[in-house]
């Protein structure tokens, strides 16, 4: 909804204002205010759109996901580097069932963006081997898979990463 730098603003002015009422003597009023600017400051690094998105794309509800991420603007100022990584990456996982190649295209941004969970990088690189084992590209999918069996450490992805490669022996 708001810029990420107004969203700092905001929270400073939240924070002055709280000190104002510290000093005024009303501390129950300061500590509410502190902890109404920490919300902003949480939604700083967590866009409220992108977690939106996120909880449409828990229910597979991948119209619903497409129409919160339709909903941010312009990414590249609105959303910090990171959150661009997840705006990629939830833009590859809703392409991969219709387009594969823009599919590619937004989880290879993803990647190079940047995404904070190791099971969302390892999700990410599974997916792109898919895709290269859809067309053909062997080495490059056998590659990716490989990348991501060492960032699945909670073993979540054990059984796609087995299917993918018995599928890969019959290519």
């Amino acid at each position: 909804m708001f810029n990420k730098n107004i969203k700092l603003v905001i929270s400073a002015l939240i924070i002055a204002y709280s000190c104002y009422q510290f000093y005024e003597g009303n501390i129950g009023n300061g500590i509410f205010l502190i902890l109404l600017s920490s919300i902003f400051v949480f939604l700083y690094f967590r866009n409220e759109m992108i977690l939106l998105a996120f909880l449409r794309m828990r229910k597979q509800d991948l119209t619903g996901t497409q129409k919160w991420l339709d909903k941010i603007s312009s990414p590249e100022s609105a959303l910090t580097k990171k959150q661009q990584g997840y705006y990629n990456y939830l833009h590859g996982i809703i392409h991969s069932q219709k387009n594969l190649t823009q599919a590619e295209k937004y989880f290879k941004k993803a990647l190079k963006l940047g995404l904070t969970m190791d099971y969302d990088v390892a999700m990410a690189k599974l997916s792109l081997a898919g895709i290269a084992m859809q067309k053909r590209r062997k080495r490059e999918a056998t590659t990716l898979l490989q990348e991501a069996k060492k960032l699945d450490k909670n073993n979540m992805l054990t059984e796609q990463i087995k299917m993918m490669q018995q599928q890969m022996k019959k290519i």
